[in-house]
């Protein structure tokens, strides 16, 4: 490990970069190797997935935030560079942080696994960093395991990505084999950032996060002028003005400096507690005489699944209020919405990117927030067309019209690529057509992979499929996907009802072919979940008048004749008449009250 250098401020010594792949590819390994190297973390302080700070990172070994960082490196030619590393997740997931980490950046690090070879998602992110223009270096990872298959994916990468094999570095990060390459590539074929010539501050938001003593911190790529401690900055998508109380970078902590120069990526912060005037994408500029125009942003993000979340104690509202504010400050995907249940109390209604964002939010409010809280089962956004041309675009089965107003209804589609051994087409198709799916068309990438193009309705992706895929591959094949458009489709509100009772927290939008076996198992989980009355109650399973499922709870069984000792048996057939009078009357007129534990049994079930 070299010590770390000292940088003189100069633009053409600046190379900001990020790190694309895969999960589990081994980006975060080899962004720890490079800050090893680099001297900007002491053998003493490094640990594995040193940029993955959360738990949840480090325990699914996946990354979830992209993690900023500056080191200094002495190249060959003698001169000290200034790398800023925006580290990026590699879920399908998460490609709107990809999208960010991107937009702050020159160049682009391909890592790809010698022993997996390309995959869905590192397809989909090269193509995000083509479509901006970057530099993209290759890299392939692992070479020294024994799965390596070395000629193979040079075969992938020059199929795929019509990148040259001379091009690709060849490395291990666990290993620390082709490290010093990689940096020599970054320094030698990344551009420089282009500095605007009248000085004015512009400065690029691709991140934030709250500190409870500073407010919210800004992460920020200076693509012009300077911004330093004492001066007024301007939130140009609010028009909000703050004074600038500390200017720093990321070492990979945070570090005090003095001021941030055009093409330098660090953070600041103003004092800001007003969560939403900070905005992922806006553009930062001087409060006197800044720039007009913003800065081109990123696309904006639309959510594709969403739940509702609700405290298990409705004392918790505030607090639940509180911690979804301060993570959609840090996470611009998320959208949030408040709204009520008869069943679970006062919540919010969430969007989110996929399954894993849900559970990965989820799980962020328990361990971060400390809160105690219930997600209702996943829905998609449907369009219903109105007999009268107007359409309606709903989320929450409790918001469905009348079935004599609607037109028709449309539901969202997906285009999905999935790359896989040739071994598993079989097993595929059969998947896809279980999930109402179209083959569009299929590719040879090489003598053993296949690229197969799927058209398949959103509400089917996000319960189950990635899981079921992984299943029936093997774990070998991955996915992708793009929204595509909306289709009609049969789409259906289940209802459910108990003692004729319709029940809005367990109703869901559902297609009319899977109706019956969903209504079906939501029965037969009822019946376990909900405690006996004192006479039969019904559970069903319904479709507009029309039931199709139902089970039956049953009566508490009170022995009336436990105090008859002997005597004539006329006695007891009086006390059996009047019990059975009893019951009769009580189903007229009694109401099942549902305990919030069976709500809370019923989500859970869903949500495993």
């Amino acid at each position: 490990m070299m010590p770390m250098a000292e940088f003189t401020y100069d633009p053409s010594l600046i190379r900001n970069f990020s790190i694309i792949a895969h999960i589990d590819h081994g980006k975060s390994t080899l962004a720890d190797r490079m800050l090893e190297l680099t001297g900007t973390i002491s053998k003493r302080e490094m640990q594995e997935q040193v940029l993955d700070a959360m738990d949840l990172e480090r325990e699914r070994g996946i990354t979830i935030k992209a993690h900023p960082v500056r080191m200094l490196y002495r190249a060959k030619d003698g001169r000290v560079y200034q790398m800023n590393l925006i580290d990026t997740p590699g879920h399908v997931d998460f490609t709107y942080e990809v999208s960010r980490s991107l937009a702050a950046c020159e160049g682009a690090l391909l890592v790809v696994d010698a022993g997996q070879g390309i995959q869905a998602q590192s397809l989909a992110n090269v193509h995000l960093a083509m479509e901006r223009s970057l530099t993209i270096i290759p890299v392939l990872n692992k070479i020294d395991l024994p799965t390596a298959d070395i000629p193979g994916t040079y075969e992938q990468l020059e199929e795929s990505l019509a990148m040259p094999r001379e091009e690709v570095i060849l490395a291990s990060a666990k290993s620390g084999i082709g490290i010093e390459e990689v940096l020599e590539r970054i320094v030698t074929d990344i551009p420089p950032p282009k500095v605007e010539e009248d000085g004015k501050l512009r400065a690029l938001i691709f991140d934030s996060r709250y500190d409870p003593y500073r407010g919210v911190m800004v992460y920020v790529r200076i693509v012009s002028g300077s911004i330093k401690k004492g001066q007024i900055v301007r939130f140009m998508a609010k028009d909000v003005a703050y004074e600038v109380l500390e200017v720093g970078v990321f070492t990979p902590l945070q570090k005090p400096v003095e001021s941030l120069s055009a093409g330098e990526v660090g953070y600041f912060a103003g004092n800001i507690k007003a969560v939403a005037d900070v905005r992922i994408g806006d553009t930062v500029t001087q409060a006197k005489g800044g720039a007009v125009q913003p800065l081109p942003g990123f696309r904006d993000i639309h959510p594709v699944v969403f739940a509702g979340i609700y405290p298990v104690d409705s004392q918790d509202f505030e607090a639940l209020r509180d911690a979804l504010g301060k993570l959609r400050l840090n996470d611009s995907a998320l959208h949030v919405e408040q709204e009520s249940s008869t069943a679970l109390g006062f919540g919010f209604r969430c969007g989110f990117l996929g399954l894993l964002h849900l559970e990965i939010v989820f799980e962020r409010l328990q361990r971060e927030f400390d809160l105690d809280i219930i997600t209702t089962s996943p829905s998609v956004i449907y369009r219903i067309v109105l007999q009268d041309g107007s359409t309606l675009e709903i989320d929450n089965p409790a918001k469905y019209p009348d079935a004599s107003l609607i037109s028709c209804i449309e539901e969202p589609w997906v285009t999905c690529h999935i790359l896989t051994p040739q071994d598993y087409l079989g097993n595929i198709m059969a998947l896809t057509l279980e999930k109402r799916g179209n083959c569009v068309k299929m590719e040879t990438l090489d003598s053993k992979r296949l690229l197969v193009t799927y058209r398949l309705p959103l509400n089917e992706i996000i319960t189950d499929f990635a899981d079921r895929l992984k299943s029936v591959t093997k774990g070998f094949a991955s996915f992708d996907y793009l929204f595509s458009g909306y289709e009609p489709g049969d789409i259906v509100k289940l209802e459910i009802r108990v003692n004729e009772e319709p029940v809005d927290a367990f109703s869901r939008l559902i297609h009319r072919s899977k109706a019956e076996t969903e209504g079906r198992a939501l029965c037969s989980k009822l019946v376990e979940v909900i405690p006996m009355q004192l006479f039969r109650v019904p559970v069903q399973a319904a479709i507009g008048g029309k039931v199709i499922a139902r089970e039956t709870i049953r009566a508490l069984a009170k022995n009336v004749t436990a105090k008859c000792y002997g005597g004539d048996i006329t006695r007891k057939r009086k006390l059996w008449e009047k019990q059975k009078e009893g019951k009769k009357r009580m189903k007229e007129i009694g109401k099942v009250s549902i305990p919030q534990s069976a709500f809370m049994s019923i989500l859970k079930l869903n949500a495993e």
